[in-house]
């Protein structure tokens, strides 16, 4: 078993990390920057409707993340992490680059949104892999009893992806004007998109193989097949819940909450650019100080954290954000749900790897993450403004409680993976190959 030195394990984390940053940042910017396309490719006089639309092929896009997570977590479990996350990133440089250059309605009519639904499609597909494999790969390269620190990471470069996009927000706000932005200036976004993938494939080739998936290609000769799977229903059940109120949370958070500043508080976007943006660097910085806390006192006191919080306090958050709607009141109190997500989001990849053996950790980790997704993390938009569109919008601040809640009661009932990791199994099972012998000659000193 090759042993790695920790420079040579951060740089590999750092460009495993980068490449889910670029990623996420392809992702975001079509939710950062519907709000200025939305009426290009469903124009219809009412903000609320082309936001809707805009959101259905949000949700559209997360529908192919199981088939990604799949496809992508087999051929990750049979070829390897490294190939399958250049595969992945080089997907959503190419439906980056395509939305970039896209006609819009005016020009080719129903053609238009029917080819952003096909690309988004496409990008689901690249990100449905991408969290699976990337989640396994920081896990197995980190160090033992480090591996909560370092697996935050995922989320601290999604985090960073998101960022990136509202930086590139704030700075094309400043430079066009409005009109400017939904002329053509929402288009840039997706070419940066698609140069930095192109950087991020490059660094890519470079990084190393895990020794855990070293060790199976000799060990285990099926992996990555759903029969595999199947031996852990358990254990896929327990990634499904894990997942529901975490993902629904994490969304409403991140990305709904930036259009019901706009749409239902009334707050100007470019406010509500920088309310999100500072609010978001600091739940970055929080990933790892909770992933660190998780190596000490275990996984399952953050998750605790999650569920009941989210529980209790996702209504009042929502109901004092529409009592108190000032710049300064929406910062903190979205601040505050949060917090309450980083004891989800700092630790999920971590306990999801530590559930499944090696040759099957990539499908066993993303398929049924991104089918849980794919329904109710997808769908968070679009049930928010369907519920507004209808009347009550109160509604959707229960739902997300209610989902919380559903997890929480997964939490109490799962065991404490930190301490039962199969991660830690794989390490220890599997000797070092015996060195052949060699004698020495006059170059051996």
């Amino acid at each position: 078993m090759q042993v790695f030195s920790q420079k040579r394990i951060t740089s590999n984390i750092i460009k495993g990390s980068l490449g889910n940053m670029i990623e996420w940042f392809d992702w975001y910017i079509y939710a950062s920057f519907a709000i200025y396309f939305a009426g290009s490719f469903f124009p219809d006089g009412s903000q609320t409707v082309e936001l809707l639309s805009a959101a259905a092929i949000f949700a559209v896009g997360f529908l192919m993340r199981p088939f990604g997570s799949f496809i992508m977590g087999k051929y990750a479990d049979r070829k390897g992490r490294r190939a399958a996350l250049t595969l992945s990133v080089s997907i959503m440089a190419t439906g980056s680059l395509l939305i970039a250059v896209i006609p819009t309605y005016s020009s080719i009519g129903i053609f238009a949104p029917l080819l952003l639904v096909c690309i988004r499609l496409v990008q689901g597909l690249s990100l449905g892999g991408e969290y699976g494999i990337s989640a396994t790969y920081l896990s197995e390269m980190a160090t033992p009893g480090r591996r909560g620190y370092y697996a935050s990471f995922q989320y601290v470069t999604l985090i960073s992806g998101q960022l990136i996009a509202l930086t590139v927000q704030i700075i094309l706000q400043a430079i066009l004007s409005d009109a400017q932005l939904r002329a053509f200036g929402w288009r840039i976004p997706f070419v940066i998109g698609a140069i930095g993938a192109v950087v991020v494939l490059y660094l890519r080739l470079s990084m190393d193989e895990t020794n855990q998936f070293k060790n199976t290609e000799k060990t285990q000769p099926v992996r990555g097949t759903l029969h595999e799977l199947a031996k852990y229903p358990n254990q896929v059940l327990t990634v499904v819940g894990l997942t529901f109120g975490g993902t629904i949370a994490f969304y409403t958070y991140t990305t709904y909450m930036q259009k019901y500043m706009i749409n239902s508080l009334g707050l100007p976007p470019k406010l509500v650019t920088m309310i999100n943006f500072v609010a978001l660097l600091i739940f970055m910085a929080l990933q790892p100080v909770f992933g660190h806390l998780s190596d000490k006192i275990g996984r399952k006191p953050l998750l605790y954290w999650f569920g009941i919080d989210g529980t209790l306090l996702t209504v009042p958050i929502f109901l004092c954000l529409k009592a108190f709607d000032t710049p300064v009141a929406s910062f903190f109190l979205m601040l505050s749900g949060l917090l309450i997500v980083s004891g989800y989001t700092s630790i999920n990849a971590i306990v999801k790897a530590e559930l499944f053996p090696t040759e099957i950790r990539a499908l066993g980790v993303g398929f049924p993450y991104g089918l849980t997704v794919a329904i109710f993390g997808g769908s968070v938009e679009y049930i928010a403004l369907w519920l507004k569109n209808i009347g009550h919008e109160d509604w959707f601040f229960y739902y997300v409680s209610a989902a919380a809640f559903v997890s929480f009661l997964v939490y109490v009932r799962m065991l404490e993976t930190s301490k039962n990791s199969k991660l830690e199994e794989d390490v220890v099972s599997v000797p070092d190959e015996p060195q052949k012998p060699t004698v020495a000659g006059p170059r051996d000193h």
